[in-house]
């Protein structure tokens, strides 16, 4: 029968490091005039670490009296303490760090082939630490990037901005980011953000780097030239495609000076003549396209979420629904005629409407049809919902699934407790409790509304 003492052997060796008897190392550990001397026994580092492995048997590091010397000015006596502490008894507590520290930890420990705590470190960070991220993002994914060893913390900071781009878009630093990681960014199929919002971003970045004012009109041929050099990279990474008519005309073709003719020739031919499509050669759409003029392509995960009652919104590229456009209310008539000329018989809708003089969006989901005319019909998963500056959102499922969702002929959306009479002038009740009460206001007019066929992918 053998028996494991482990605790009380790394106790003991704990008690060995704190001791320092019959140490052969010092390692001056931080920079002037915080540099501390730690002690250290050589055959412990050895075999818990090759760095160390290497730096006594080649005779790299200098040797005094006995003793081997190390300098390390770039780790701070703290987190050099942290470190020996673990390389002598296998603890080490990462709570009371911040997430920079522990990042500069996870690079020294890097720098000395620990790999243990590579592992361990990253895990942390990604389970405890996220938001160190919206602290300094280019300075933290330019340091993981670095580092062959960080493959776990460099694809969660991908998907972290991937997932939200405001983080890095947004930073003050974003402007500091280098080329190469910023080509690596606009790569990703996965970007969650709208197309034309990449591109302005490009363009900030672009006129930082050549310290340069955005104003075409004041640039001179030496200005183009560099503009172009500096986005020739970047240029095919842009899908213009997806960037709205007025948008492009606004924003893209201001900048015609600055793009390859080719591809300002091919785009307006796309956005003037009917029907025409894009050149098959073009990188496909980033994440799922929603063609709306009320909220961005980035709310169909939640949407989708809602939809399967599913507690997590999805990812972009798991999404198994796609959302078509069948009635805009300012393009295809302000009645329930053409809501239902558009959106009968085709099966379950989502629909969005925009309170006139606010911010603020409702809306709601019909799992069957808007088919038939005074009639109630009867589903469990519906549901509406209340979005109030893009941040407070509100959804209630419906509570009385007999009168979930009510279909006729002269009016549009009728959700329970929601609906459009017909024109842009809709009601609210919560007495009925047909539905959670949102806090919609109990008679409104909307400014504009827009139906989507869900169709399973």
């Amino acid at each position: 029968m053998s028996s494991k003492f482990l605790t009380e052997l790394s106790s003991d060796y704990e008690k060995l490091f704190k001791t320092e008897f019959g140490y052969d190392v010092i390692i001056h550990a931080g920079e002037e005039p915080n540099v501390k001397e730690i002690h250290a026994h050589s055959n412990i580092l050895c075999i818990r670490s090759q760095y160390f492995c290497s730096a006594f048997s080649n005779e790299w590091a200098e040797k005094k009296d006995g003793k081997f010397i190390l300098r390390k000015p770039n780790i701070s006596p703290h987190l050099f303490n942290i470190i020996i502490r673990f390389i002598y008894c296998g603890n080490i507590e990462l709570k009371d760090l911040q997430g920079p520290e522990v990042l500069k930890l996870l690079n020294a420990v890097d720098e000395l082939n620990i790999q243990q705590l590579v592992s361990h470190i990253q895990e942390y960070l990604i389970e405890n630490q996220t938001e160190f991220l919206d602290q300094n993002p280019t300075g933290i994914l330019e340091t993981v990037y670095q580092h062959e060893t960080f493959t776990d913390l460099w694809n969660f900071c991908l998907e972290k901005i991937c997932e939200e781009p405001d983080i890095l878009f947004n930073s003050d630093k974003f402007i500091e980011l280098k080329a190469p990681l910023l080509e690596l960014l606009l790569k990703r199929e996965d970007l969650n953000m709208d197309e034309i919002k990449i591109w302005e971003g490009l363009l900030k970045w672009c006129f930082a780097q050549q310290n340069m004012t955005n104003d075409p009109t004041k640039w001179s041929k030496e200005d183009i030239t560099k503009i172009e050099m500096s986005l020739h990279r970047f240029i095919p990474l842009i899908r213009f495609y997806d960037i709205r008519p007025a948008d492009f005309f606004y924003k893209v073709y201001c900048y015609k000076e600055i793009l390859p003719q080719d591809l300002i020739h091919n785009l307006l031919e796309f956005h003037i003549v009917p029907n025409k499509k894009p050149n098959s050669n073009v990188l496909p759409s980033r994440m799922p396209k929603l063609d709306s003029t009320l909220v961005e392509s980035s709310y169909i995960p939640l949407f989708a979420s809602w939809i399967d009652k599913k507690d997590s919104s999805y990812k972009k590229n798991n999404i198994p629904y796609k959302f078509k456009l069948l009635y805009r209310s300012n393009r295809d008539g302000f009645n329930g005629k053409a809501f239902h000329k558009n959106c009968d018989n085709k099966g379950a809708t989502i629909w969005i409407a925009k309170i006139q003089g606010s911010t603020q969006l409702i809306g709601g989901y019909n799992p069957l049809d808007w088919n038939g005319n005074s009639i109630w019909k009867k589903t469990t998963d519906s549901f509406i919902f209340n979005i109030i500056d893009g941040k407070d959102i509100k959804l209630g499922y419906v509570n009385d699934a007999n009168h979930a969702v009510f279909c006729y002929n002269n009016c549009g959306p009728y959700t329970g407790d929601l609906y459009c009479r017909g024109s842009n002038n809709w009601s609210y009740h919560t007495n009925q409790n047909y539905y959670p009460n949102m806090n919609i206001p109990e008679n409104f007019t909307i400014e504009n509304y827009e139906v989507f066929q869900i169709i399973k992918q």
